[in-house]
């Protein structure tokens, strides 16, 4: 399947593995790049030496496939990060929390592709004018860090105010959510949660089988209050910072409660810590590995979904283009 994400990418399929802070290392971000994906490094918080290892991993992995990082803008040290991952030389930035612009330049001059994670229309539109690659449209449904808007009224949304590839995030961990958001316009997708259980990815076991049983009401939003809304698995932990939260406890206070806890998820202590998923835990049943579910969201985007994703990836970048 060709798209302008997989053009822009070089990757097989117009799927991306999500950046999952403390989660998607150079193993799991290797493994996706060699299955025909683009993984990603989440670098969120992360010491530069980590960074630079992983990189490293994940390129001896992947071979010649690309391989892409996340950085999170509002890190104390996203400047150094952005320098270091230019001189790594790495095939694909995504960034969140913030504006890329300041990097932008300096990531072309060596031939990084930029692609900025957004959740409104309008934010999609300014990171088209600083000259970004393509946006990936997140919707509220995913895991982790969070915006208000839904995966399906995002995504049209956005698609018909930028004519630049738009990748769609949140909500999707199989064929049939890949062939909605192509649907929607979108020409490729960014997938998370389904690779939480997969055999390269390093959390916990207790952790993986948290996500396998999760029912579909089992998500909970915490940190609403302090402007940093971030979506995991109910347990212990998120029932009583919720309650916290609702006292109106002052945000120095909440502040120590969140410190900490999603690294107590990863390393599996499943009740106090911020298990971060997306909604569509429910959906993953498997463990399997990133190359297996990689050709399951391609063969059931077009079986279950009932849909040709060719013809309606085609049909979005010739609307795109009229658009432009």
């Amino acid at each position: 399947m060709k798209t302008r994400v997989t053009e822009l990418l070089g990757t097989k399929y117009p799927i991306m593995q999500g950046a999952m802070a403390r989660i998607a290392d150079g193993k799991l971000a290797g493994s996706v790049s060699a299955g025909g994906g683009l993984g990603i490094i989440a670098c969120g918080g992360a010491p530069l030496d980590w960074v630079e290892e992983q990189v490293k991993i994940a390129r001896g992995i992947a071979g010649d496939a690309p391989i892409g990082a996340n950085v999170m803008l509002m890190d104390p040290n996203a400047a150094e990060l952005a320098e270091l991952l230019a001189q790594l030389r790495v095939d694909v930035i995504t960034t969140g929390a913030g504006s890329p612009s300041t990097f932008i330049g300096r990531w072309k001059e060596v031939g990084a592709k930029v692609i900025p994670v957004v959740a409104s229309s309008a934010l999609a539109a300014r990171m088209e004018k600083c000259g970004v690659d393509a946006v990936v449209a997140e919707g509220t449904e995913s895991g982790g860090h969070i915006g208000e808007l839904t995966t399906m009224a995002l995504v049209p949304q956005v698609c018909d105010t930028v004519s630049i590839p738009v990748i769609a995030a949140g909500g999707i961990a199989d064929g049939r959510g890949m062939a909605a958001a192509f649907a929607l316009g979108a020409e490729g997708v960014q997938v998370g949660t389904r690779f939480l259980t997969v055999e390269e990815c390093s959390v916990a076991d207790a952790y993986k089988e948290r996500v396998l049983k999760a029912k579909d009401s089992d998500t909970v939003v915490t940190g609403r209050g302090s402007g940093h809304a971030v979506r995991g698995l109910k347990n212990k932990w998120a029932r009583a910072v919720r309650k916290l939260e609702d006292s109106n406890m002052g945000s120095d206070e909440l502040e120590q409660y969140y410190v900490g806890s999603l690294r107590r998820a990863v390393e599996g202590d499943v009740d106090n810590g911020s298990m971060m998923a997306g909604q569509v835990a429910c959906l993953v049943h498997e463990r399997k590995t990133a190359a297996e579910v990689l050709r399951e969201l391609m063969e059931e985007g077009s079986a279950r979904g009932a849909l040709d994703l060719q013809a309606l990836a085609d049909a979005n970048a010739a609307r795109a283009s009229k658009e432009a």
